[in-house]
């Protein structure tokens, strides 16, 4: 397997997709060093070759682009994939169906398991496909942003963006 690297602006910043040479996202997220990203990418899902770059990643590169156009639902069918235990995973799949903003706590209820709000929390942290799995929907409890991986300033733009 082959993987693949393209940067593109958005208007929270540079942001850079690894792809899988069938069109899935491994990872993703607001850089422009795809080596960044690289070690969110599960050892089981990295291909042995560095990510080679491309100017466009077809299906992937327009979904993106009409999401930033406004279609917001324009990434939600871009196929995603991650690995690690069964609730992070199950979590990242609750995500990708999360449309509006949630709290932690509503996160964990929609993910099965109610009590289970840092749980919840660590799927967001541990999330690698920033966008295409939504986490910047999550909340604190107060309303508050919380935590990104990327900076509050692109949370706050991307929820802006989607109001």
């Amino acid at each position: 397997m082959n993987w693949y690297t393209s940067t593109m602006d958005t208007p929270a910043g540079p942001f850079t997709i690894l792809l899988a040479d069938d069109d899935t996202v491994l990872a993703s997220g607001w850089t422009t060093d795809p080596a960044v990203l690289a070690p969110l990418v599960h050892s089981t899902l990295k291909p042995a070759t560095d990510p080679q770059p491309r100017a466009d990643l077809g299906p992937v590169t327009k979904a993106v682009l009409a999401y930033l156009d406004g279609d917001l639902a324009a990434v939600d069918e871009v196929p995603v994939r991650q690995r690690s235990g069964v609730f992070l995973e199950q979590a990242w799949q609750v995500l990708r169906e999360v449309r509006h903003p949630v709290t932690y706590t509503g996160f964990a209820a929609l993910a099965g398991r109610p009590a289970a709000v840092r749980a919840a929390a660590q799927a967001c942290a541990r999330n690698a496909a920033a966008l295409f799995v939504p986490c910047h929907r999550v909340l604190r409890t107060d309303g508050t942003l919380g935590g990104f991986r990327w900076g509050l300033p692109v949370k706050r733009w991307l929820l802006d963006h989607e109001a």
